[in-house]
């Protein structure tokens, strides 16, 4: 896209005003307008929604761009990046434009450090599988991709719907079928929601599988359903609770604890401390969803104070704006933020006047 001086004549027939710019896009042949626009033009909806105080304009392959100089830069940039995805083959959709303005709009404030672009995140191909293709979305879900490449032991910590759990095991399956390991090892805490193995009916292994169900779900979706199995019995993968990894040493594998968050201290450098060589760790969970017993500290928080600044491992932070689950669930998760902010607020207060 190019942007053009003042003076030329917008689409619409008008000449901006002397405080407005103009840029001009050819869509090229290839390139039915379609997929640049979305089928009822829903895209362009999408993008005209986030920048209401430009003027948008499409004729045959030609669009063009008439606004303030800051909306219609990004507008141009939008579309550069647009056709840097198309490019590749892979469709833009809603979300991916949404979240392309964010990452655009986050650069030029100057909130997203780093050289990387809406098509660069949205292009990075992590697996693909059963038909489909599983890639970041968001910058700080590249960043936490590239992290788990880089690191030997990567901690993904935010709020539910970012993607950590799923991106990590989507990486792990990635490093088996690449033989860079040899397992992939999934565990978590099976402590939740207040409740305990010994009140929950059935034998253990019916007793845990309510706790590693999200996990089986998972590699359902990168895996042929059929042959996890006879990876399960094989050795090649394993679930368990993270009581079992107690006393063992893991070497050539891909290890994954998953709500983190519902570990105790000892717990945390207990399973740390199970590296072997030519392994890798990710450990995932939200700070915020601590389901211990009152009074019991997470070793999540706590890891965070012991190892930030260790060399070879790195902690990967995600926000509300990372989830990548229903549009509610980020706005319900900084509502929820809000609330505790507040609420703690409140409670300084109060007991500042208590003294």
């Amino acid at each position: 896209m190019t942007q053009t001086p003042t003076a030329q004549t917008p689409a619409a027939g008008r000449a901006p005003a002397p405080d407005q710019a103009r840029a001009h896009f050819t869509v090229p042949a290839k390139h039915p307008m379609v997929t640049v626009l979305g089928s009822g033009d829903s895209l362009l909806r999408v993008i005209e929604n986030a920048f209401p105080a430009a003027d948008i304009h499409v004729r045959g392959n030609e669009i063009s761009a008439t606004g303030s100089a800051a909306d219609v830069a990004l507008v141009q940039r939008l579309f550069d990046e647009m056709m840097l995805v198309l490019r590749t083959g892979q469709p833009m959709t809603e979300d991916a434009v949404e979240r392309s303005i964010a990452m655009l709009r986050a650069s030029e404030t100057g909130g997203a450090d780093g050289p990387e672009t809406p098509a660069e995140v949205l292009t990075q191909n992590i697996l693909s599988s059963r038909g489909r293709t599983i890639r970041p979305k968001t910058l700080n879900q590249k960043r936490y991709v590239d992290a788990i490449d880089k690191h030997t032991i990567v901690f993904g910590i935010g709020p539910a719907g970012t993607g950590k759990t799923y991106l990590a095991m989507a990486k792990a399956v990635q490093a088996l079928q690449s033989k860079q390991v040899n397992r992939i090892i999934l565990t978590r805490p099976a402590v939740e929601a207040g409740e305990r193995l010994g009140f929950l009916p059935g034998t253990l292994y019916e007793k845990i599988d309510p706790y590693l169900r999200p996990l089986y779900d998972a590699l359902h979706d990168m895996l042929d359903p059929d042959s996890i199995p006879r990876l399960m019995a094989a050795g090649t993968i394993e679930v368990a609770p993270l009581a079992y990894m107690r006393g063992r040493t893991l070497n050539d594998a891909f290890i994954i604890l998953d709500e983190a968050q519902n570990t105790s201290p000892e717990q945390m450098k207990m399973f740390l401390t199970r590296l072997g060589f030519e392994s890798k760790i990710v450990i995932t969970g939200d700070i915020t969803q601590v389901d211990l017993p009152g009074g019991t500290k997470s070793g999540l928080r706590q890891v965070q104070d012991i190892l930030e600044g260790v060399d070879d491992v790195h902690f990967s932070r995600l926000t509300s704006q990372d989830v990548v689950r229903h549009k509610l669930v980020g706005r319900i998760v900084d509502a929820y933020e809000q609330y505790e902010q507040d609420d703690s607020r409140k409670d300084n207060r109060s007991g500042h006047n208590g003294k």
